[in-house]
C-alpha cells in the first residue's frame, strides 16, 4: 500500500496562488497514476485533476482548466498541484489518491491521503 501526505494548503485571498504537494511512500509509488480531488462542506468529493506514472498524460475538471496545473516528479515521489487564480468556489479540503492507471471517477480510488485545507477568501 502506498502511503500518502498533503501539504501546502492555506489561506490566500481571491486572485492568489498555492501550490499542493503530495508525497507517496513506498518502492513503487512512481508506478501509479496520482490525481486531486476535493471536497467542500455538505458536496460530495469531485474530480480536480489527474497524472500518468510517467506524466505524460494529464487530465482537468472544467472548473480548474487553465488556472491548476498538476506535475510530478518520480525521483522525490511526489505529484504537485499548482493553483493559480484562486478563487472562493475552490475552497475545499483537497486530496490526492493513486491507482493503476489515470482515471477521474472518485469511486474509482482506494488509497488516499487524509487532505490540506484551502481556504479562498473574496
Amino acid at each position: 500500500q502506498v502511503q500518502l501526505v498533503e501539504s501546502g494548503g492555506g489561506l490566500v485571498q481571491a486572485g492568489g496562488s498555492l501550490r499542493l504537494s503530495c508525497a507517496a511512500s513506498g518502492r513503487t509509488a512512481s508506478r501509479y497514476a496520482m490525481a486531486w480531488f476535493r471536497q467542500a462542506p455538505g458536496k460530495e468529493r469531485e474530480f480536480v485533476a489527474v497524472i500518468s506514472w510517467s506524466g505524460g498524460q494529464t487530465a482537468y475538471s472544467d472548473a480548474v482548466k487553465g488556472r491548476f496545473t498538476i506535475s510530478r516528479d518520480n525521483a522525490k515521489n511526489t505529484v504537485y498541484l499548482q493553483m493559480n487564480s484562486l478563487r472562493p468556489e475552490d475552497t475545499a479540503v483537497y486530496y490526492c489518491a493513486t491507482r493503476n492507471y489515470v482515471d477521474s471517477d472518485p469511486r474509482q480510488y482506494n488509497n488516499w491521503g487524509q487532505g490540506t485545507q484551502v481556504t479562498v477568501s473574496s
